[in-house]
């Protein structure tokens, strides 16, 4: 599943902020701008706001998500930017809004003046509904349910194929070789076009100097052009543009890239320029998956059993050959090493239902309806599978396993541990993670001590160094003591002398049994604490 949290943007956003993100998308030439829709359909932005591409109406950056008020219960299919930025978004009625950089028409509205609010765009498509946007550099597409392409905006090379290198203030239909031809897909490089056909062919048009167009030449095209080497081979089922490079993906798996390859984009294992369409990747397993985006000279893969390859522009690396990485999508790539770090679509969390064994077991932690054994702590129920337990603790194998009385009970009394520990301690064994203060952290550290559980035992010990304070230091001390945790026992040890009067000025300096505050004063002098 992907991980919004990758995106620097988003580390603004609180846990529970996140978890209301249902799509998302980090744009602008440096990423530092974002939108993103929750599961109620509410539609935020965040960040710098470039020329007004938040759409907040006006140009004020902000740290904070602000809603867009007017977007509200949209619910949105697709969304696109350019490098202004400018914004396109199409909502499930059909309906297109754009906001942002309009220096050259490109939000469609019939004017150069910067839109800092969405805008709703209608001009030439009444009784039209838009299923698609696309943006490049300063221009823009719509694709519409009737598989009509649109385009307007800056057109000094031919990007909106209308015959012309005049601008187009209004969506205009491209028409020429797609007259009476279904589309299906659109994409833009910087300053080019392309539209994948319902057959399977693909056309392009607009700037071609790096072969980009995949037609042979370097030649511009001022209307669309089809890609005739691609003719004959299975019919293409995706096409994705860099900034001035397209990878072609067809319904048999296979892959063909062409256009620029500075930064080796193509994957071809070295660096040049193709004029047309070349196979890449030839040796590897069937690609299910391709991603570029305008903004960027990456390119990524994923393959039919989910492995993830890169290649190109990648944090300033040029890998002239596709890479096998680590990632489960995509969408990692970019966050990770795109250059800049944007997203290549509109990104979804939602998915099809596949999870991690780590993703589902976490799932199923105090699930009632899966488990097979509870925990009664402090009058409260924790439902757990056996099984997990079992595999996941040796104390809890070696009471299933043997004659204890637990093993035959449905329900487990616990009287040693509070509920919230308890609780702490066997959602670990299905994450791997702890969430607790340090105060509690302390009765957990107690478990872990119990049923020795080592790695329990430091991350508790970690949670503890990170919220010490003068209020609570000698507490953490005495615990540590109590647990034989030497580690954290000498870290407390030090803070508490490193801030000595504030401590011993605290009612839990006072409260510990006479021994132990005789033991550390000792010590403490021993270390010079005293001296004047």
């Amino acid at each position: 599943m992907v991980d919004v949290s990758k995106w620097p943007l988003f580390s603004l956003l609180s846990t529970e902020e996140l978890a209301t993100v249902r799509q998302a998308c980090v744009f602008g030439t440096s990423a530092n701008e974002a939108i993103y829709i929750t599961h109620g359909n509410e539609v935020f932005v965040i960040g710098l706001n470039s020329s007004s591409c938040l759409g907040t109406g006006d140009s004020l950056s902000t740290v904070v998500p602000k809603k867009l008020d007017f977007l509200q219960g949209k619910k949105v299919v697709s969304l696109s930017y350019g490098s202004g930025p400018h914004v396109l978004l199409a909502t499930e009625d059909g309906q297109l809004f754009a906001w942002g950089h309009n220096g050259y028409s490109q939000l469609g509205n019939g004017n150069t003046n910067q839109g800092v609010s969405p805008l709703l765009i209608t001009a030439n498509l009444q009784n039209k509904k838009v299923r698609e946007v696309a943006c490049g550099s300063h221009h823009s597409m719509a694709l519409t349910q009737d598989g009509e392409v649109f385009a307007w905006g800056y057109n000094n090379c031919g990007q909106i194929g209308s015959g012309s290198t005049a601008n187009q203030p209004y969506p205009r239909r491209v028409t020429g070789c797609l007259q009476g031809k279904t589309a299906v897909g659109i994409t833009c490089g910087q300053t080019s076009s392309m539209a994948l056909i319902d057959n399977g062919e693909v056309y392009g048009w607009g700037y071609n100097g790096n072969g980009q167009l995949g037609i042979g030449n370097n030649g511009n095209q001022l209307t669309p052009c089809r890609l005739a080497v691609l003719q004959g081979l299975f019919p293409v089922f995706q096409i994705v543009s860099g900034y001035s490079h397209c990878l072609a993906l067809t319904d048999e798996g296979l892959l063909y890239s062409w256009g620029a390859n500075t930064y080796g984009q193509l994957g071809t294992g070295n660096k040049n320029n193709h004029l047309s369409p070349v196979q890449i990747m030839a040796d590897k397993e069937r690609i299910v998956e391709v991603a570029a985006c305008h903004s960027t000279h990456t390119s990524a893969a994923k393959t039919q059993s989910g492995q993830v390859y890169m290649w190109g522009q990648c944090r300033g690396q040029s890998i002239i050959v596709p890479h096998l990485t680590h990632f489960s999508n995509t969408d990692d790539v970019f966050a990770c090493f795109g250059t800049p770090s944007v997203m290549w679509r509109l990104m979804s969390m939602e998915h099809d239902g596949f999870m991690t064994v780590a993703e589902a077991l976490k799932k199923e932690f105090d699930n009632p309806e899966t488990s097979d054994l509870k925990f009664s702590v402090d009058g409260k129920c924790i439902h757990v599978h056996k099984a997990v337990l079992k595999i996941r603790c040796e104390h809890f194998r070696s009471m299933f396993r043997s004659q204890w009385t637990e093993d035959q009970q449905e329900v487990i009394e616990i009287g040693q541990f509070s509920y919230p520990v308890y609780r702490s301690f066997l959602q670990f064994l299905y994450t791997d993670t702890v969430d607790l203060p340090p105060e509690d952290a302390i009765g957990l550290l107690d478990l872990a001590t119990s049923y020795c559980e080592n790695r329990l035992k430091r991350l508790c010990q970690q949670i503890i160094k990170r919220g010490i304070t003068v209020g609570n230091a000698f507490t953490l001390l005495s615990a540590a003591i109590r647990y034989d945790a030497e580690d954290l026992e000498l870290f407390c040890f030090r803070f508490c002398v490193n801030h000595l009067t504030q401590v011993t000025q605290t009612g839990a300096f006072w409260q510990v049994d006479g021994a132990m505050l005789k033991e550390f004063i000792s010590k403490a002098s021993r270390c010079g604490a005293f001296k004047n």
